[in-house]
C-alpha cells in the first residue's frame, strides 16, 4: 500500500513538472517575439507643400547692338552700373555720318532751288498763255517741271532724314532704366551691324517660372475654388537654401501643357527692391495645394529596395509581409500612397531593419495623431 502511494507521488511530481516547463517555454516564447510600434494606414484631407524648380528672369532683359557698321569710340558705362531709360551707353565713330548729313542737306537746298526755279518759270508761262504768246501745252510743261523738282524734293528730304537717323544710331541708348551686364568689346573695335555690345536688365522685379504637373494643377484649381480665400502668395527658396524674405504672387498660368512633359508653366512676380534676384538665377517655388482623400504613409516605416517602395503588412495573426507600393507624393515626413496599400491596414511604423517575412511580433498600437505631433 505504502508504495502504490509512493508511486503515485512521483507521478504528480512529474506532471506538474511537465506542465511547468510547457508553461515556461510558452512564456520564454512569447518573451522573444518583438515589440514594435505599429499603426494603421488613414485616408484624411491634407495641404500638400511641394517645390518646384524655379527659373529666374528679369522684368525686361534685352540686347543691346548696334544699328550701324562703325568703330567704337567711347563705352560710358561699366559692367553691373544702373544706368536710365534713353542714357547713352556707347559712341561709335561718326565722322562718315555727319559727312552724309552735310550731303544730304545740299542735295535738298539744291531741289529746293531748283523747284523755285520751276515756280517762278511756270508763273512766267502762266502770263504768256494768257497773252496767248506760248501754247497751253507749254504751261503743262511747266507744270510738270515743277512736280519733277517737288518730288526731288521729297527724295532729298527722305535721304536727309536717313542720313540723320543713321548718325544718330552712332550714340547707343539705354532702352529703359535698368542693370548693364558683361560689355564684351573694347573701344576701338570694328563692329558689324547687329554686333552684340550689352544686355541691360530691369530687376526692380522679377519673374519666376515653373512647372506643375496636371493632376497637381488640378489640385490647385479645386483648393482654390473650394476655398475663395486661397491666396495665390508663393514662397522662393535660393539656391543657398535660405527663404528670400519677400513673398510673390501667381500672376499667370500657360495656356497650354507642354507636350513632352505633361506639366504646365506657372509665372510668379517678385519684388526685388535690393537687386539681390538677378536674370538667369534660379530656386523653389512652394506651392500649396489641397488634396482631398488621401492616403498617409508615415516615411519612417518604408524601405527601398531596388528603387521599390516597401512596407511590413501586419495580418490578424501578428505575423508581417513586405508589401510594395506606388507613392503619389512626398511630404515632409509621409508619402501619399497612389496604389498598392489599403486604409485600415496595419504597418510596422519602426524596426523593419530586423523584420523578416512570416516573422510574429506583438504590436504596440501607435495613433497616426502622435505620429503627427512628433514633428
Amino acid at each position: 500500500m505504502k508504495s502504490n502511494n509512493i508511486f503515485l507521488a512521483v507521478a504528480a511530481i512529474g506532471l506538474l513538472g511537465a506542465a511547468s516547463c510547457s508553461v515556461n517555454s510558452q512564456t520564454d516564447q512569447t518573451a522573444e517575439l518583438p515589440r514594435l510600434p505599429v499603426t494603421e494606414i488613414v485616408v484624411k484631407d491634407t495641404l500638400l507643400h511641394q517645390e518646384y524648380v524655379a527659373e529666374i528672369q528679369a522684368q525686361k532683359n534685352v540686347e543691346i547692338r548696334n544699328r550701324i557698321t562703325g568703330f567704337l569710340d567711347k563705352i560710358l558705362v561699366d559692367e553691373g552700373q544702373y544706368v536710365k531709360a534713353g542714357q547713352t551707353l556707347f559712341v561709335l565713330n561718326s565722322t562718315e555720318y555727319r559727312t552724309a548729313v552735310t550731303r544730304a542737306q545740299a542735295s535738298l537746298s539744291n531741289a529746293l532751288a531748283e523747284a523755285k526755279t520751276a515756280e517762278v518759270e511756270l508763273e512766267r508761262v502762266k502770263i504768256l498763255v494768257d497773252k496767248k504768246v506760248v501754247t497751253p501745252s507749254d504751261l503743262d510743261l511747266a507744270k510738270a517741271k515743277l512736280a519733277a523738282q517737288q518730288a526731288k524734293i521729297a527724295e532729298a528730304r527722305s535721304v536727309l532724314s536717313d542720313a540723320q537717323n543713321r548718325l544718330s544710331y552712332t550714340a547707343v541708348r539705354a532702352p529703359f532704366s535698368g542693370i548693364i551686364n558683361r560689355i564684351p568689346l573694347k573701344t576701338g573695335s570694328l563692329l558689324e551691324e547687329g554686333s552684340l555690345l550689352t544686355t541691360v536688365s530691369d530687376i526692380n522685379s522679377v519673374y519666376t517660372y515653373f512647372h506643375i504637373s496636371e493632376d497637381e494643377y488640378l489640385n490647385y484649381l479645386q483648393a482654390k475654388e473650394a476655398n475663395k480665400s486661397h491666396s495665390n502668395t508663393v514662397e522662393l527658396t535660393l539656391a543657398n537654401g535660405k527663404t528670400y524674405p519677400h513673398d510673390g504672387e501667381i500672376e499667370t498660368i500657360a495656356s497650354e501643357f507642354d507636350g513632352s512633359t505633361g506639366s504646365i508653366a506657372f509665372r510668379a512676380k517678385f519684388p526685388n527692391p535690393q537687386n539681390l534676384l538677378k536674370h538667369g538665377a534660379t530656386g523653389k517655388i512652394a506651392l500649396e495645394t489641397a488634396v482631398e482623400g488621401a492616403l498617409m504613409l508615415p516615411q519612417k516605416a518604408v524601405f527601398e529596395i531596388q528603387d521599390k517602395n516597401y512596407v511590413y503588412v501586419v495580418d490578424k495573426q501578428n505575423k508581417v509581409k513586405m508589401k510594395s507600393f506606388t507613392p503619389k507624393t512626398r511630404l515632409s515626413h509621409y508619402y501619399i500612397v497612389q496604389s498598392g496599400l489599403q486604409p485600415g491596414e496595419r504597418i510596422v511604423y519602426e524596426g523593419v531593419q530586423s523584420l523578416r517575412d512570416g516573422m510574429e511580433i506583438i504590436p504596440q498600437p501607435v495613433a497616426q495623431d502622435k505620429i503627427a505631433q512628433a514633428f
